[in-house]
């Protein structure tokens, strides 16, 4: 459906899509694994589809060129889905902070990848494991740190938060023209 659509939607005009079927159950590894040959020798992006970003894809693709490694990961500070509570060390609560972003950096899944990458993923692997595990042992991974608009749309909850966004028109994902 999807390749259907960008080869009859004029405004996608010099975009092309290849859907690959790469099984049910192989893991994200394995599905880029089994993407080589359609990769070829080409730097390539990949996301896992369940995040929602405003990230600046040209500038995410030239900071990748700039360093010379073979893979950048963009990194997120996602909020909290909670509340935390300031606790002093009497064990009085002292404040409320409602669902606070993180000050730790989180794989954001939106990834640029030289070809070489390649050979440090395997058919079995889940891409956030041993491959970018052993790209990063191996000072071949960077970090690019997007400070916009990110959230995970992993659970039927996740959608109606974003949908309520997108409602109340605080859809900030989306660049103003």
């Amino acid at each position: 459906m999807i390749e259907d659509y960008i080869a009859s939607e004029p405004s996608l005009d010099g975009i092309e899509c290849t859907a690959l079927d790469t099984g049910l159950d192989t893991p994200t590894g394995g599905r880029v694994r089994r993407a080589a040959d359609a990769i070829g020798d080409e730097t390539f992006c990949l996301t896992y589809v369940d995040g929602l970003a405003d990230i600046d894809l040209q500038a995410l693709l030239a900071f990748h060129q700039s360093h010379g490694r073979l893979a950048t990961m963009t990194t997120v500070r996602p909020n909290l889905q909670w509340g935390v509570a300031r606790i002093g060390e009497d064990d009085r609560v002292e404040a409320f902070v409602e669902k606070p972003r993180v000050d730790q950096w989180i794989n954001g899944g939106f990834l640029c990848l030289e070809p070489g990458a390649l050979d440090f993923i395997e058919e079995d692997d889940v891409l956030e494991e041993g491959p970018l595990t052993g790209l990063a042992s191996a000072d071949q991974l960077m970090a690019y740190r997007h400070r916009g608009f990110w959230d995970c749309v992993d659970t039927y909850k996740d959608l109606v938060a974003v949908n309520d966004l997108w409602d109340q028109g605080r859809a900030s994902w989306l660049k103003s023209s």
